[in-house]
């Protein structure tokens, strides 16, 4: 009797990683491919992280159209992030979890700047393999969605 709890309990044991990165999935934590909702083409990583309870977001990469810079400046930001890299910069904070969205949040374009802020919700879908970031001024339906892939780590 005492072999078949054991065993049980070690199998139990052994499916508990699955269960935490099941878990993990529901949540944007984590890294994000980028994709222009207009070309389909990518343009970032932005690694979403949690701060006090509120998700916060920053390139940690940038993949510039054929042409442009190799590590772009943020040259329409206005204040100390004026030419600031973009690689780093955190570009979406303040979101907090309202069932199964992140709401609250807000969020910028570099290529715009920062002086024009957007409010934000996060949405996953797909379970968790996907994530549509809806921005948006005054209500949301006035705004628009970009669809971020999840990068498997």
């Amino acid at each position: 009797m005492h072999k078949i709890l054991l065993i049980a309990a070690t199998g139990l044991l052994g499916l508990l990683p699955y269960a935490l990165h099941a878990q993990d999935m529901s949540s944007p934590v984590g890294t994000w491919k980028t994709v222009d909702d207009k070309t389909g083409r990518v343009k970032s990583l932005v690694e979403i992280f949690e701060v006090n309870g509120k998700l916060s977001g920053k390139v940690v990469e940038v993949y510039p159209e054929p042409g442009k810079p190799a590590d772009p400046v943020c040259d329409h930001c206005s204040g100390t992030l004026h030419n600031h890299k973009i690689k780093g910069l955190v570009i979406m904070w303040g979101f907090e979890k309202d069932d199964d969205v992140w709401d609250g949040g807000r969020i910028f374009d570099p290529e715009k700047g920062n002086d024009t802020l957007y409010k934000a919700k996060l949405t996953p879908t797909n379970g968790g393999q996907d994530l549509n970031v809806r921005g948006y001024v005054g209500f949301s339906l006035l705004g628009r969605t970009q669809t971020w892939h999840r990068v498997k780590q």
